[in-house]
């Protein structure tokens, strides 16, 4: 990856900055050649933790109960359900309205719950929680907050595209995310696979970057 072209690009489409009435997202076009992305060992689904965050930060929504809730209340989350409370979820009518900016964790003995109640939206959407394991509750809402997806969709064509930050944040900073994205489809697919990169914000149009 070059460096000084993913800067460069960056700087042209922050050119675009300020101009809507709100904070536009930077995202980040891969495309790819010599993949079957019909070959569902193919497929990219992957979690990616971007190091300088993602600028406009999502609320998060813990399910856990007792202490875990308990300690997610204190670490800071928007939002802390039990599994009386789960079902009540699927019902409310600004559910499917919040969905665009939140991210979800739970503790593992909630996700059966979570699925019954809340998978076939949240799965549709690439929003299934992450379970807390092998971490305390408050790491896993400070990397909620900073994680994006990086997902094969629609008819599996060799493109993909995530979110890398916000267009307040400074270039170095997006060029470090970027970087990071970068290296984990890079494990996935190696690099002779990656065929281009585009950035763009969000209204803005598309700049090639590599």
């Amino acid at each position: 990856m070059d460096k000084k072209k993913i800067a460069a690009a960056l700087t042209t489409c922050l050119e675009e900055k300020g101009k809507r009435k709100f904070t536009q997202s930077v995202e980040l076009i891969m495309n790819f050649r010599g993949i079957d992305f019909n070959k569902p060992e193919n497929r990219l689904n992957l979690d990616i933790v971007l190091p300088r965050g993602r600028g406009k930060v999502p609320k998060v929504v813990v399910f856990a109960e007792t202490q875990l809730a308990l300690d997610a209340r204190n670490a800071g989350a928007d939002m802390v359900l039990g599994a009386a409370d789960i079902p009540k979820l699927a019902t409310d009518p600004n559910f499917k309205k919040m969905l665009k900016n939140t991210e979800f964790i739970s503790e593992p003995k909630l996700m059966t719950v979570v699925g019954k109640s809340l998978g076939q939206v949240l799965g549709a959407r690439g929003k299934l929680p992450k379970p807390i394991v092998s971490t305390t509750v408050a790491e896993a809402i400070k990397q909620a907050k900073s994680r994006v997806k990086m997902v094969t969709k629609g008819k599996y064509l060799p493109v993909a595209q995530c979110l890398v930050g916000s267009e307040n944040m400074t270039v170095d900073d997006l060029a470090e995310n970027i970087e990071a994205v970068y290296d984990k489809v890079k494990a996935k697919v190696t690099e002779p696979s990656i065929k281009s990169i585009y950035l763009k914000l969000s209204m803005g149009k598309a700049v090639k970057a590599m």
